[in-house]
């Protein structure tokens, strides 16, 4: 018999227990944060037709993963889905979605969706291979109400605040902007995509590198550093319309963005003070977006990039008749998760909070009763694995990061009753107790996370 070397797959993230913990209670806030705003959950299919997939934008078209059944491939042929490849985003998929099910659903629709999906990318710190995104959109019929875009901001703010994720800053801009600054630079309409995409790079490769490659891309020098005085305009205000109009640059496009995003920043002035930054360097490098776009960055880690991000789209969903524009925002769990992970600890790694001890193997059916009357009362618990001394059965709970260990004593003179104590194996302390009314702290109820000490 022969053994398989196990080789780890590089960008393939996989948490160990106490790790997981960490992650699902940030997926727990951020679902119930987006239900308590209304929106409601659905889930995609992994994978699309790849020739919907392609053209989206950016470097997707090189990062697709192509789906083939072994047996096709074998024997020559295609398979009768056509080619298929994974997901590498939520938000294309949803378009697809909505216009499958358009007459069933209700809209204004606010979904939210979370999801693997999957990019062929370099892995590296923080971008992965495979990895979990948290979605919100909302989509109307023909038209969509400015308002949703100040919106969903808020809406990441919400979760962003019930999340030990420290401060943060949503920086916000409008695509209308650059490319109508770009149109009025005489720059052509069939460019400003090839322009956007590397001025979206500015933070990653510098000011230089990015003027290097706007000339290599075609642009004269006096267009690429006007393009980056744009993109170096960034104001916790509307005072970012002076400083664009300072630039001397006029087209009808460029004065619907700019009226567009002070309109953002003016409403977030309002809700939420300081948490908006107008920031004119963000693109977003999907050809999809249409109007304001959003980047989220951990102040004090700015150079880790954004960790959330979206934008409106007014095309994407469109079946030649009707179209379904769309603002949508996602947050990158496994990107934000790992970066904070050497951060954070779980309070234990196991959801249990009580180990059910056993004296002697014969009592497992009675130790069992006390589990399901704590389990009915939504207390996480297990029975020993087997019967052995006390003090070792509390190691086992020690090592789990389990906090209470359940006794029973059986009544030498009445067959089948039995005394209850739990014990807190923190603090020592140990108390008689009732199966059928017992409950632990609230703390100590779900597995918590704290910052590490």
């Amino acid at each position: 018999m022969s053994t398989q070397k196990i080789t780890p797959l590089s960008g393939f993230p996989e948490w160990l227990p106490e790790q997981r913990v960490v992650e699902q209670v940030f997926l727990d806030e951020i679902r119930a944060t987006f239900e308590s705003h209304g929106f409601a959950a659905i889930e995609t299919r992994a994978v699309e037709p790849v020739d919907r997939l392609l053209g989206k934008g950016g470097d997707a078209d090189k990062e697709i993963y192509g789906v083939t059944r072994l047996a096709a491939r074998a024997q020559g042929r295609g398979d009768s889905d056509g080619e298929l490849g994974l997901h590498f985003d939520l938000t294309v998929p949803f378009a697809r979605y909505v216009l499958e099910n358009a007459g069933k659903l209700v809209f204004p629709f606010r979904r939210y969706q979370i999801q693997k999906v999957w990019r062929g990318e370099r892995p590296q710190d923080g971008r992965f291979r495979e990895f979990l995104q948290a979605d919100i959109d909302i989509v109307d019929v023909g038209q969509l109400p400015f308002h949703y875009e100040v919106e969903l901001p808020l809406v990441i703010a919400d979760a962003f605040s019930r999340l030990p994720v420290g401060p943060f800053r949503i920086q916000v801009n409008n695509r209308r902007i650059p490319e109508g600054f770009y149109l009025g630079l005489g720059i052509p309409a069939d460019d400003v995509v090839t322009v956007l995409r590397i001025v979206d790079k500015v933070d990653k490769v510098g000011v230089s590198t990015c003027q290097s490659m706007l000339v290599e891309a075609g642009r004269t020098p006096e267009q690429a550093q006007r393009c980056l005085d744009l993109a170096g305009i960034c104001t916790s205000d509307v005072s970012f319309v002076e400083q664009v109009r300072a630039l001397g640059v006029e087209h009808p496009v460029l004065d619907e963005g700019l009226a567009q995003l002070a309109a953002v920043m003016e409403a977030a002035a309002v809700h939420a003070p300081g948490l908006l930054v107008a920031d004119l360097k963000v693109a977003r490098g999907l050809d999809y977006y249409t109007g304001t776009v959003y980047e989220t960055q951990l102040i004090g880690q700015e150079s880790y990039g954004s960790v959330c991000s979206g934008g409106r789209y007014d095309a994407l969903a469109s079946d030649g008749r009707t179209t379904y524009p769309g603002v949508g925002i996602s947050i990158g769990v496994s990107r934000l998760v790992s970066r904070l992970m050497p951060t954070l600890q779980a309070s234990r790694r196991t959801p249990s909070a009580v180990l059910v001890s056993l004296a002697a193997e014969d009592d497992r059916a009675a130790a069992m009763q006390v589990a399901a009357g704590l389990r009915s009362r939504g207390v996480a618990c297990e029975v020993a694995p087997s019967a052995a001394k006390f003090g070792k059965q509390i190691k086992f709970a020690d090592r789990r990061g389990i906090p209470f260990v359940w006794f029973m004593t059986a009544d030498a003179t009445r067959p089948g009753v039995w005394s209850h104590s739990v014990k807190d194996i923190r603090s020592g302390e140990q108390m008689d107790a009732d199966p059928q009314r017992w409950m632990p702290p609230a703390e100590d109820l779900r597995p918590r996370i704290t910052p590490v000490v």
